[in-house]
C-alpha cells in the first residue's frame, strides 16, 4: 500500500468560482484522490479556503460584513459547493486557522533564525481616494515587459513576469480606478530567496517527471532577468496574520500582517493539523516531516499555471529555509487557462459559469465528465456550450447510459430481474476480455501518470467496446434461435457494468454509485482483471432496472444556458 498526500491550490475566500477555477486544481485533484483510494492506497487530500488579504477585506466590506463573519459564510458555502460537486477532501480547512497562525509565525521565526529575512524599507503606493495603502495585487496599469493594460502591482497575468507595483505604466487603483496614487515609505519583511536559489534549482532540476508547463514557469522565473528575487512576505493590511516571530514580538512591525502568498502555502501543512484535531488521534506528522514517517509519503500538488512559481520557488524556499525535515511536494501538476465561449471566464463581469450556477441546472457527474475530458494539460482549452452539449449527450447518454439502459431493460424483459445463466463464456466473449485487459492497463497507467485527458479517452473507449460487444452478439437476434447463448451475452453486459460502476467511479462518481446499486452491490473493488470482473456477478443475482443515468441536452437548454451566462452576473 503507497502513501499518498494531495493538495489542490486553495481558492480565494472572495465569492463562489467558476468552472475554470475548478478544472484548474481541485477537480483533478479529487480524480487523483478517488483513483488511489479506489487502488486500496492510503490518501489525505486536503484542501482550504484562502482568506487573508485585500481580496477578503474588499469583499467582506462589499458585502457589508465583518470580515470575520464574511469569511466564515464564504468558507461554509464553498465547503458545500465542494460537496455538490463530489469533491472528496478529507478536509477542508481555513486559513484563518489558529493552527495557521501559530504555524506561519513558527516558519518566520525560522526564517530569520537563519539569516533568511531581511527588513526593508521601501516605497509603497498609497491611495489617497481609498485612504489606504494598496497592496500590489490592487494596482493595475500596463506592463513594462509586455504592453499588457491590465497586469497586476505583482505579476502580469498575460506574460507572467514578476513586478513591483512601481513597474507599472500609468498605475491606478483596482479599487476605485483612482490615479491619485503617491509613494509612501514604510518596512516590510523579505524573504531572501535569492540566497536559496542553488538550492532551489537543483531541486528542481531533480524533478523529471514534472510537466513541462511546470517546469518551463519556475525556470523562467530562477533565471530571466536579474534571476530569482527577494519577496516581500509583509504587508500594512488590518485582516490577516499578526507579524510575529515565532512566539515572540517583531519590534518595528506592529500593525502589520503577513503576505498572502506567505500563508497561504503554510495552511497546506496547517490544514493537515485541523484534520488532525477534527480526529482526535489521527498523527498529522506522519504526513507532513519526513522525521515522523512522512519519508514514505508521495505528495501531489494541483494547481493553475499562474500558481506555479509560488509553489515552486516561495513555498519551497519557506520549507528548505527553515532547516526542519519538512515534506518537500514530488510532484507538481500544473494546468493551462480553460477559457469561455470565445473570451475568458470573468468573476467581475459574471461572464461564464459558476460552480453554484452549475450544480442548478444539472447534476455534478455531466459537468466532472466534459471538465475532465477536456482539461487544459497542454494548452489553454475553451468551454462552449455545443462542445458541451456534444460531449454529455454523445459520451454519457449514448456511449454509457444507453449502453447501462438497453442491458437492463433487455434482461429483465426476456430473463427477469436477475442475472440469467445459460452457456459458458465464447471466443468473442474471450477477445472482448483480452482486449479489455490491454485498455484497463493503459487506463490505469495513464491516471498513475496524471493523464487526465487520455485516461478520459481510455475510459470512453471501454465503454465503447461494451457497446460493439452488444451490438455484434445482438442478444435481441440470439434469442430467436439459441436462448442460453443469448443469456450468456446478457450476463457478460450485466457484468460489464459492474466494471464500468468501478472504473468510471473516480470521474463521474454518481453514476458510479447509481450503477452499483442497481445491481445490488455495495462496494465494487477496482477489478485487478477483466476476467475476474466479468464473473463478479453470478446467475442468479438480482439487479433493478436504474432510472435513466444521463438525460441528453437539448437545442432549446443549451440557447438558454448560452444567453443565461452571457456575463453580468449580479
Amino acid at each position: 500500500m503507497q502513501r499518498h498526500l494531495i493538495t489542490s491550490a486553495i481558492p480565494y475566500i472572495n465569492g463562489i468560482k467558476h468552472l475554470g477555477n475548478l478544472i484548474g486544481s481541485q477537480l483533478p485533484a479529487d480524480l487523483y484522490a478517488r483513483y488511489q483510494r479506489a487502488r486500496g492506497n492510503e490518501v489525505l487530500f486536503l484542501c482550504a479556503t484562502d482568506e487573508h488579504g485585500t481580496p477578503a477585506e474588499l469583499a467582506a466590506a462589499k458585502a457589508g460584513k465583518p470580515v470575520d463573519k464574511y469569511c466564515a459564510e464564504m468558507h461554509q458555502i464553498q465547503a458545500e459547493i465542494a460537496k455538490g460537486f463530489g469533491l472528496s477532501f478529507d478536509h477542508f480547512g481555513r486559513s484563518s486557522s489558529p493552527q495557521n497562525h501559530a504555524l506561519t509565525q513558527h516558519f518566520a521565526g525560522r526564517l530569520a533564525d537563519a539569516g533568511l529575512i531581511r527588513e526593508v524599507s521601501e516605497k509603497q503606493v498609497y491611495s489617497n481616494a481609498d485612504g489606504r495603502y494598496l497592496p500590489d495585487r490592487y494596482i493595475e496599469g500596463t506592463c513594462p515587459n509586455c504592453g499588457y493594460d491590465r497586469a497586476r502591482g505583482d505579476q502580469c497575468e498575460n506574460c507572467t513576469k514578476q513586478l513591483d507595483p512601481t513597474d507599472l505604466i500609468d498605475p491606478r487603483s483596482a479599487i476605485s480606478g483612482s490615479t491619485d496614487l503617491e509613494v509612501r515609505e514604510t518596512k516590510h519583511l523579505y524573504l531572501r530567496q535569492s540566497a536559496l536559489k542553488d538550492d532551489l534549482d537543483a531541486w528542481i532540476d531533480s524533478k523529471t517527471d514534472w510537466p513541462l508547463l511546470t517546469t518551463s514557469i519556475a525556470k523562467k522565473w530562477l533565471h530571466d532577468g536579474d534571476g530569482l528575487q527577494d519577496r516581500g512576505i509583509t504587508r500594512d493590511l488590518d485582516w490577516g496574520i499578526p507579524v510575529r516571530r515565532g512566539d515572540a514580538d517583531w519590534p518595528g512591525m506592529e500593525g502589520k500582517v503577513f503576505y498572502v502568498w506567505f500563508d497561504a502555502p503554510i495552511e497546506y501543512i496547517a490544514c493537515a493539523g485541523e484534520w488532525s484535531e477534527a480526529n482526535d488521534d489521527a498523527d498529522w506528522e506522519r504526513w507532513w516531516r519526513t522525521d515522523k514517517g512522512a519519508d514514505d509519503v508521495r505528495y501531489t500538488q494541483f494547481m493553475g499555471k499562474d500558481n506555479v512559481p509560488f509553489h515552486t520557488l516561495s513555498f519551497p524556499a519557506t520549507l528548505l529555509g527553515s532547516g526542519e525535515p519538512w515534506k518537500m511536494v514530488d510532484h507538481l501538476k500544473s494546468f493551462n487557462y480553460l477559457n469561455y465561449d470565445g473570451g475568458q471566464f470573468s468573476t467581475s463581469q459574471g461572464r461564464g459559469v459558476f460552480m453554484d450556477q452549475a450544480l442548478d441546472i444539472l447534476p455534478s457527474d455531466y459537468w466532472r465528465w466534459w471538465l475532465l475530458s477536456n482539461c487544459p494539460e497542454t494548452s489553454d482549452s475553451e468551454f462552449t456550450w455545443d462542445l458541451f452539449q456534444q460531449g454529455v449527450n454523445k459520451d454519457l447518454a449514448d456511449v454509457l447510459g444507453n449502453f447501462v439502459s438497453r442491458v437492463t431493460k433487455f434482461c429483465r424483459s426476456k430473463f427477469g430481474e436477475a442475472v440469467p445463466g445459460g452457456a459458458e463464456y465464447g471466443p468473442r466473449e474471450i477477445a472482448l476480455i483480452a482486449d479489455l485487459d490491454a485498455r484497463m492497463a493503459r487506463y490505469c497507467a495513464q491516471m498513475d501518470a496524471m493523464e487526465v485527458r487520455k485516461s478520459a479517452q481510455e475510459l470512453r473507449a471501454i465503454w465503447v467496446a461494451g457497446n460493439e460487444y452488444l451490438q455484434s452478439s445482438a442478444p435481441w437476434t440470439t434469442i430467436k434461435e439459441d436462448e442460453a447463448q443469448a443469456a450468456m451475452q446478457i450476463r457478460m453486459g450485466l457484468n460489464l457494468i459492474a466494471l464500468y460502476a468501478a472504473l468510471s467511479a473516480p470521474f463521474i462518481p454518481g453514476a458510479s454509485a447509481a450503477m452499483q446499486s442497481a445491481l445490488g452491490l455495495e462496494v465494487v473493488d477496482w477489478p485487478q482483471d477483466a476476467q475476474s470482473a466479468l464473473t463478479l456477478l453470478p446467475p442468479g443475482h438480482a439487479f433493478s432496472v436504474p432510472e435513466n443515468l444521463f438525460a441528453k441536452i437539448t437545442d432549446e437548454a443549451r440557447e438558454d444556458w448560452q444567453q443565461r451566462f452571457a456575463g453580468l452576473r449580479d
